[in-house]
Parts: C-alpha cells; sequence; structure tokens
C-alpha cells in the first residue's frame, strides 16, 4: 500500500460531498488538514485527482475509477460494523452447545426456550455425545460451551459447576425394599448402569472402588432414560440422577432406595475456551443459567 488507510477515508468523503468544507465538518477535521491530505495522497498515488470547480471539487477520470474502488471498499466496512453491532445487541448469531441427551433434556431444555424466546434471531445448534468428545469439540471450536457431568478436569478449558446433582438408586414401585441399604447390600443387586466410558459410571465405580466394593452390573446401557424405563418394568436397580428423575419419582413408576450414607454429591457443569473468547450469545446463555 502506497499510503495511509485514513488518506483514503478522507478522499472518500471529499468525493461523496464534492466539497472539502463539507468534508471536514463530516469528519471533525480542519478544511485545511482535508486539503493536505488530498494533496499528500496525489503525491504518494503520483496522479491528479480532484479538480475545483466553482462549488467546489470534482473527481477526474482517475479520481472517478478510484472512488468506485474506494466506495466498495467502505460499504464492506460499514456493513461489517453493523453485522458487529447486531451481534452485540443478539439481533443475530450462532450458539453451539454441545451435551449428552440426558443433560440437554433434563436440566437444559427449558433454558433453551427462555434463550430462544428473548432472542429469537440466534440461531442455536445442539450437538450431542459423550462428555469427552463435547469437550473436543469445543477445543476445536467447533462448539461455544459444552455442559458435563463433573467432575472433569481439563487444563486447557475453563470449567464452571452449574447445577448440585445427586445419584440414587431406584428400583420399581411395586418392590418390597428395606428402610436404607449398605453400600455393599446395594452392590448385590441386579444392577443397572451406564456404560463405563461414562463420566457418571467412573463416578460411581470410583466411590465404590474407595470402600472395596467392586460392581458388577446385570445391564449396561448407553441411554440414560432408559435405566428409568428399565427399572420401572422390574429389570433390577438403576442408578440414576436425582434431579432428573423428580417426574417419575413423583409419578410413581419408580421409587428411591436409601442408601446409607448416600453418595457424595456432584455436579453438572460447563466448559468453555475461555472468558475472552466467548461470543456475546455464549455470554448470555451462561448469564440466563447463572453460571456467571
Amino acid at each position: 500500500m502506497k499510503t495511509k488507510l485514513d488518506y483514503y477515508r478522507i478522499f472518500y468523503e471529499t468525493a461523496r460531498f464534492a466539497s472539502f468544507s463539507t468534508a471536514a465538518q463530516h469528519l471533525y477535521i480542519s478544511q485545511s488538514a482535508i486539503s493536505q491530505c488530498i494533496r499528500q495522497l496525489e503525491t504518494d498515488l503520483n496522479i491528479r485527482l480532484f479538480t475545483r470547480t466553482r462549488r467546489g471539487v470534482a473527481l477526474t477520470k482517475e479520481g472517478e475509477l478510484l472512488f468506485q474502488k474506494i466506495e466498495s471498499a467502505m460499504q464492506a466496512i460499514e456493513q461489517g460494523e453493523h453485522m458487529l453491532e447486531r451481534l452485540q445487541h443478539l439481533e443475530s448469531g450462532e450458539l453451539t452447545i454441545a451435551a449428552g441427551d440426558a443433560i440437554t433434556s433434563h436440566y437444559l431444555l427449558p433454558y433453551l426456550e427462555k434463550f430462544h424466546a428473548a432472542y429469537p434471531q440466534i440461531r442455536i445448534e445442539m450437538a450431542n455425545s459423550y462428555s469427552s468428545r463435547t469437550l473436543q469439540m469445543v477445543k476445536e471450536g467447533k462448539a461455544d460451551l459444552a455442559f458435563i457431568n463433573l467432575p472433569v478436569s481439563d487444563a486447557d478449558l475453563c470449567i464452571e459447576p452449574c447445577l448440585e446433582i445427586h445419584d440414587i438408586f431406584v428400583c420399581n414401585a411395586d418392590c418390597d425394599i428395606k428402610p436404607s441399604y449398605t453400600w455393599n447390600e446395594i452392590a448385590k443387586q441386579p444392577l443397572i448402569l451406564l456404560e463405563k466410558k461414562s463420566t457418571s459410571r467412573r463416578f460411581l465405580d470410583k466411590n465404590f472402588e474407595s470402600q472395596g466394593i467392586t460392581l458388577t452390573p446385570q445391564i449396561e446401557i448407553a441411554a440414560y432414560d432408559l435405566l428409568i424405563r428399565f427399572a420401572s418394568i422390574q429389570l433390577g436397580t438403576a442408578c440414576v440422577i436425582e434431579e432428573f428423575s423428580k417426574e417419575s419419582l413423583q409419578s410413581g413408576n419408580i421409587k428411591k432406595m436409601n442408601v446409607v450414607p448416600a453418595l457424595p454429591p456432584r455436579s453438572i457443569g460447563c466448559a468453555y475456551a475461555g472468558r475472552d473468547s466467548l461470543s456475546v450469545a455464549a455470554k448470555s446463555f451462561l448469564k440466563l443459567i447463572g453460571a456467571v
């Protein structure tokens, strides 16, 4: 580039108004500064851009050619500024959230509904997968936020707890159960658990192993909602999240088996690349769920 970008802006405004004085008023600088910049631009380009007229100035043929290109560039810049302004006001944009099916259905769904009602112009995309994959999507820039079962640690991401949850054991509502069960007694039940690669299962195994107990489930499944379904038809005792199972517990499809001592609480967490890297839409969603 042969000259400063500011000179092209001054050239554009001068040509648009065909007046040094009007351009000066519009740009809030002196008329002499306008004249000086135009002279410097003509010197840098080694071409005459304006001619004097009774009413002000007019473009030369060479000036007309340059103006056409500068006008397109200025319009593109203004369009870019307008797009950014719309993003800042949540009048456009995208929000990609990665989460497992259970977290999406039982935790995120009401927040997604509220967010869409408040910002209907924001396009929401959901990516459903295991916690490890959702975290990788955030690292790769394929998702803005990932909602996962904690505990999880990753030095490359910010991970904040959003909701405390409690793991409980449930069975069919017609089963005869004791007032309470020890961990050893629960381990002897026909257990229905999530697959070993899930964060929830690893948390469960770790806690039981800390007491010298190995869990050997009768059924292992990948879909969280099937835990409740299988328990309700007397296929065994399932470990579920109490906060996600309120409807089934209240309706009487399943009932809780009191375990003493209760399993320690854990949390649903949100992972993202960094506060500064979050889009306005992502920050607004975190604010909605109370994570900021």
